[in-house]
């Protein structure tokens, strides 16, 4: 292997990943084997082993007993293990997070509203009702909005939305109950599930301003400064 910055396996890292482009390889499409690859840059099969490895894990590529490696797909909860890593070590902040997820979903709602297809709009209203019929099952409402959220990605047409919304589901598992937690009233609950079907109708009548508008507002009663300072 030619002389460079890193670690072997660093720098096999480096030449799968050029592999790849260099070819010009997309999803799904079959890379060399460990074997291969190690004789080429003449290093060992252990190196390979990690570098593959260490690959995988970032799903930068798909490796399967008996078969060969292939290009990997984006996958949106390797970028959720860091940002939970990343919170659970206080390198930033669930408000940071949350700022973050604000913007980028307010855009997104906006987007569904113009892009949605007539089953991702049934599936935004069924999943809005579902949290509602859930009679405060926690489990089943952070299911059911975690779902809500993705689905309205989806809609979006933007498929790296998709995967950036998928990173939060991790915060999601925690946030969503505590969020819940700081509404006592019946009142309080009803209106965050109002504004739940707010954002699911105004997606349903193609309203990108109404939909902005209304992801704006869950936004703002959701999260609340026991949320946002916790």
């Amino acid at each position: 292997m030619a002389e460079g910055g890193g670690s072997l396996v660093e720098q096999a890292v480096q030449a799968v990943r050029g592999h790849i482009r260099s070819n010009d390889l997309k999803v799904g499409d079959t890379l060399p084997g460990e074997g291969q690859f190690a004789a080429d840059l003449g290093v060992s099969r252990a190196v390979m082993r990690e570098a593959f490895g260490a690959l995988a894990a970032l799903r930068l590529i798909d490796v399967g007993n008996g078969r060969r490696p292939r290009v990997g797909a984006i996958d949106g909860s390797v970028i959720g293990t860091s940002l939970d890593h990343a919170v659970a070590t206080s390198q930033i902040s669930v408000a940071e997070v949350w700022d973050v997820r604000r913007t980028v979903e307010v855009r997104i709602a906006a987007l569904a509203a113009e892009k949605r297809s007539d089953l991702q709009a049934e599936q935004i209203l069924a999943l809005s009702e579902s949290m509602a019929r859930a009679d405060g099952n926690m489990a089943q409402i952070t299911a059911f909005d975690t779902a809500f959220h993705q689905v309205i990605a989806a809609a979006s047409g933007n498929f790296l939305f998709s995967q950036i919304v998928r990173s939060f589901e991790p915060q999601m598992e925690f946030a969503v109950p505590r969020a819940w937690d700081t509404r006592r009233t019946e009142e309080e609950k009803a209106a965050i599930l109002s504004l739940h079907r707010r954002i699911a109708q105004a997606i349903a009548d193609r309203d990108p301003d109404a939909a902005a508008a209304a992801m704006t507002a869950h936004f703002d009663a959701s999260i609340g400064d026991q949320l946002l300072n916790g």
